[in-house]
């Protein structure tokens, strides 16, 4: 149940290959130690995303692919000044190579906060799924333009795993995949992750198309935020925002999470 990584263009292509290079590395290897969140004391990401307002994913992100080093942040301390400044929940990046992330940070982050935790990586192995559960996470990232057909048996693994999964998409051909799988709660990415380019206007355009083809779960908007104004055309389409690298390098993580929250 592997995806074919060689048709995924691009940027995302690259990681998705490196990420299952190092997955496959590492199966017969004992799991990161660290007191996880038990099963039963994990947040529902869904339920704090459909809280009134647009709620605020605020992520711990050191570096991408597309600025190079935003941040040397402490993940556990910038969750926590997240949470304070009204999160609703926090993304943590694990993907080490181009994020600079790894799974002691998600370990710390349930530590230090009560909300949920997306584990943000590129799953491209099942065994990432029951590992993202292990390690205390709410949620997790399952990306269509990585895993095509097979999204929907991610799903519901995930679903299995007793975990939310954030099921992301950036055009139209996507979307319907992750409506097809029946995926509860969507992410429509501005980011183009084959050539990294954003384009704000994507996530209105295709948050409004879900909702024509009947869509009633949780839409996410995803990538390029970092102001109140940035929010303003999502109007009442989506329930909640990600917002990565305009928190990590703001260095004042409450006020800038309390900013984009208020009304």
């Amino acid at each position: 149940m592997l995806p074919n990584l060689e048709r995924v263009p691009g940027v995302l292509g690259e990681i998705c290959r490196r990420r299952l290079s190092d997955v496959l590395a590492t199966l017969d290897k004992p799991a990161p130690s660290g007191k996880a969140a038990a099963f039963h004391d994990r947040p529902s990401f869904r339920e704090a995303l459909l809280t009134p307002g647009l709620s605020i994913i605020a992520e711990v992100k050191r570096k991408s692919p597309s600025q190079g080093s935003i941040a040397p942040l402490d993940a556990a301390h910038v969750a926590s000044e997240y949470a304070k400044g009204g999160a609703k929940a926090i993304s943590v990046l694990t993907e080490l190579h181009y994020f600079g992330g790894n799974d002691q940070d998600l370990i710390a982050v349930c530590q230090a906060v009560d909300l949920p935790v997306l584990r943000k990586d590129f799953t491209v192995h099942p065994s990432q799924i029951a590992e993202a559960a292990k390690l205390g996470a709410s949620a997790l990232l399952l990306i269509v333009a990585a895993l095509g057909e097979l999204t929907a048996e991610y799903l519901a693994e995930a679903e299995q795993a007793g975990l939310d999964a954030l099921v992301e998409v950036h055009d139209e051909r996507e979307l319907l995949i992750a409506l097809e799988s029946r995926a509860s709660i969507i992410g429509v990415n501005n980011r183009n992750l084959a050539d990294l380019t954003v384009d704000l206007s994507t996530a209105p355009a295709l948050g409004k198309k879900a909702r024509e083809k009947g869509f009633d779960g949780v839409l996410v908007a995803e990538s390029g935020y970092a102001s109140r104004a940035d929010l303003e055309p999502l109007g009442d389409i989506f329930d909640a925002v990600l917002v990565g690298s305009s928190l990590a390098q703001s260095g004042d993580w409450r006020a800038k999470v309390s900013l984009l929250s208020s009304d």
